[in-house]
């Protein structure tokens, strides 16, 4: 561990010789799995197509769907269409990606989102300090249909945007959202790849699998840099089938059994610390707002928006304490 240390040390030394002023080369990685996204998914790829500055490659994963990477071949140009050779998912999908990449610099999109034009430009930007080893940027959501009023903001990620509580300037971050991310190559390399047992499978709503190597890169290295860059930002879909209020319960509670497995991989103290802050300051100012929507502004909306936070906090609490207990019985079965 040692070793890779020092070697993270002088690539720093070499990037600040060599790349201060220059950008930085950025393979761009999409991780596909259904054709009911084809449309959503070619937007995304064209969007990448046109950035400000040309990443070096596009590199899209087809996780299992060899009738999609087919067609995939067949009719999309200047893409690298890569079948998934580790386990069905997103985690195993992504570490696929980095396999294949050969730019310094890994940038995950989602192929449900489209990138501003100026998006690697704000990423590449962000890299000039050698101890940012991660950049990531906005998600804002693209409601297909009308945003529910009672979906608060500070739950936007259960659609996996950025969401009230985050930073709204550039600034350090533990964590990002995995639509919009990219890592040096180096990261990869020293720390390992993405958790195949933690993350998303299909429909399945776990995720999480972004936090835990966040957190995992951060106790590595614990003076390195996430940063995250507002001005990098991609649109993420949001379609009506989530915007219910029983997709929203079921991707609270999912979210609350993906963090007990985080904090199982990174510890408690790490894995929960950005969580403590959310839950003890951001969820009761959101819901004070709700009240004070209702009450001062007299729009009763605001009334559902709160009901909603108090809903959602306690689903995401069942749901961590459910794997929990699910882990401390697995634990006990396999000791």
């Amino acid at each position: 561990m040692r070793s890779n240390r020092s070697e993270i040390l002088m690539t720093a030394d070499r990037i600040r010789a060599d790349r201060k002023d220059t950008l930085i080369d950025i393979s761009v990685v999409i991780c596909v799995y259904t054709e009911q996204r084809w449309d959503d998914f070619l937007l995304a790829v064209d969007s990448v197509k046109q950035q400000s500055i040309s990443p070096k490659e596009i590199i899209v994963i087809v996780d299992h769907n060899p009738i999609m990477l087919e067609r995939l071949r067949a009719h999309v140009s200047g893409v690298a269409a890569i079948e998934n050779d580790e386990y069905r998912g997103l985690s195993g999908a992504r570490n696929s990606g980095i396999d294949a990449a050969r730019g310094t610099v890994i940038a995950f999109l989602d192929d449900d989102a489209v990138a501003a034009p100026d998006w690697l430009q704000e990423l590449s930007a962000g890299y000039q300090d050698p101890m940012v080893l991660g950049v990531g940027g906005t998600v804002k959501p693209m409601w297909l249909k009308s945003r529910p009023a009672w979906f608060p903001e500070e739950f936007n990620w259960v659609v996996g945007c950025t969401y009230q509580g985050m930073p709204r300037k550039t600034a350090p971050i533990r964590n990002f959202i995995g639509c919009n991310m990219s890592f040096r190559r180096e990261v990869f390399e020293a720390i390992g790849k993405f958790r195949r047992d933690i993350g998303r499978v299909g429909t399945r709503p776990l995720g999480c699998e972004e936090t835990e190597l966040c957190v995992r890169l951060s106790q590595y290295w614990p003076n390195s840099v996430l940063l995250y860059k507002p001005s990098a930002c991609v649109h993420h879909r949001v379609p009506a089938s989530r915007a219910s209020w029983p997709y929203f319960l079921s991707r609270c509670y999912s979210e609350g059994l993906s963090k007990a497995l985080v904090t199982r991989s990174v510890g408690t103290k790490d894995g929960l610390a950005s969580e403590r802050a959310y839950t003890f300051k951001t969820l009761p100012q959101g819901a004070l707002r709700g009240l004070k929507d209702t009450l001062v502004h007299c729009d009763p909306t605001g009334v559902e928006r709160t009901g909603s936070i108090i809903a959602g906090l306690l689903f995401t609490t069942c749901g961590y304490l459910a794997g929990k207990i699910a882990g401390g019985r697995q634990r006990r079965s396999t000791g």
